[in-house]
């Protein structure tokens, strides 16, 4: 099982960027998928969850600016982040609460990682 996410990148200030996370592999069942970031120097934090019925729960710091979204048979997960802060400069991460067919259980897995960066 892999997670891939795509569409990190460097934007001025208030613009905006879409991440999307695709997992690929022996996949059987794929429970939450969410978003979370790294700043330098700081811990990895939550930015965004979803459910597989589509619930959401969202950071306060991202509240009313991202969009935490998923395409369920494609196995994807999007966060359209608008209104983008300097602050919001991270390391982001997608995850995947998945069980593949082979296991009894659901594994936590995670995508590599990718940059974004936004200037001031």
């Amino acid at each position: 099982v892999q997670l891939q996410a795509f569409g990190g990148g460097l934007v001025q200030a208030g613009g905006s960027l879409r991440l999307s996370c695709a997992a690929s592999g022996s996949i059987g069942s794929i429970n939450n998928m969410g978003w979370y970031r790294q700043a330098p120097g700081k811990q990895r934090e939550l930015v965004a969850t979803t459910t597989n019925g589509g619930s959401t729960n969202y950071a306060d710091s991202v509240e009313g600016r991202f969009t935490i979204s998923r395409d369920n048979a494609k196995n994807t997960v999007y966060l359209q982040m608008n209104g983008l802060k300097p602050e919001d400069t991270a390391v982001y991460y997608c995850n995947a609460d998945l069980r593949p067919p082979y296991l009894s259980r659901s594994l936590i897995y995670w995508g590599r990682g990718t940059l974004v960066t936004v200037s001031s």
